[in-house]
């Protein structure tokens, strides 16, 4: 879990390069926040890359507990719900690549789809089916939402928007009531850390 500076210049670099390869005009900025345009389609496509890049990311300084790895091929499963666009990028982004050590694999979930098989859950929409989702994620699921007030109803990380930048805040206390441990690097990044001791 011990990542240097070079790791989060490389997650700016990665986002800066997810940006720039986006069609449409590129952000004037890109760091950690993340900028993005302003302009309706290319700024929800470029916002889509931005998350999907920090979804990617967020795993090499996440500690799943041993039990979730049962061996080195074991995949590293991301869920996506209620956003076509980042389960998109996710998808392009993870092609041949590991995280934390594991292939990849993107499943775009759907309603009563299970959860409790995966390590990390993108829930892209505030309501009855994405609160559901996240009280089903259970023990070793990192759950990532794109909600207001998601932190409170089970989010360990949740995106927002501020000055058309994305940050994203972290609830430590649902980390740890999940058994995940969360890298004090990627603390340093983010906007705001509830339970924090």
């Amino acid at each position: 879990m011990k990542r240097g500076r070079a790791d989060l210049r490389w997650l700016l670099l990665a986002l800066a390069a997810i940006a720039a390869t986006t069609p449409g005009p590129a952000p004037a900025e890109v760091a950690a926040p993340a900028a993005v345009p302003a302009a309706g389609g290319d700024r929800q496509a470029t916002e889509a890359a931005v998350k999907a890049a920090f979804v990617f990311k967020f795993g090499e300084y996440v500690e799943w507990p041993p039990e979730h790895f049962p061996a080195a091929d074991t995949p590293l499963r991301i869920g996506v719900f209620a956003n076509d666009e980042v389960a998109g990028e996710l998808e392009r982004i993870v092609a041949g690549r590991t995280m934390a050590g594991h292939p990849v694999q993107v499943y775009r979930l759907q309603r009563g789809d299970r959860v409790d098989d995966l390590q990390l859950l993108y829930v892209g929409a505030r309501g009855e089916e994405g609160d559901g989702l996240l009280a089903a994620a259970g023990d070793g699921v990192l759950t990532v939402t794109d909600a207001p007030g998601a932190v409170p109803r089970g989010s360990v990380i949740n995106f927002v928007v501020v000055d058309a930048r994305v940050r994203f805040d972290v609830a430590l206390r649902t980390a740890e009531q999940r058994h995940l441990r969360i890298s004090s690097r990627l603390l340093a990044v983010a906007r705001n850390v509830s339970g924090r001791r």
